[in-house]
């Protein structure tokens, strides 16, 4: 009896993820639908990247300034020109990193 009722639920199975597809495209693609979360991730990212393009102008006429006038100490100017680097280059890092995951 249980060989019958294996081959059974088998055809249940069989015959209804066709039709269930064919009812529901849009969770056979899944994947490419956009999520909300991810739409409002991105849109996080390009407004604080708004925000930080003429900050990070500011910051670097500010160094060059300090700099000309031997008043900065040479590690707050590493220190900007890398946070500079990491705000701007955040989703080549994320990429590289989720790469090296496999995910």
């Amino acid at each position: 009896m249980k060989q019958g009722y294996c081959e059974w639920s088998r055809l249940v199975v069989l015959t209804a993820l066709p039709v269930l597809i064919a009812l529901f495209p849009d969770l056979a693609v899944a994947q490419t639908s956009t999520s909300p979360f991810l739409t409002g991730a991105t849109a996080l990212q390009s407004n604080i990247l708004a925000w930080l393009t003429p900050i990070a102008i500011i910051l670097i006429m500010v160094l060059g300034g300090m700099a000309m006038a031997n008043r900065m100490s040479w590690g707050w100017c590493i220190g900007a020109i890398l946070g500079i680097a990491i705000a701007f280059g955040a989703p080549q890092i994320v990429t590289w990193i989720r790469g090296m995951f496999g995910v």
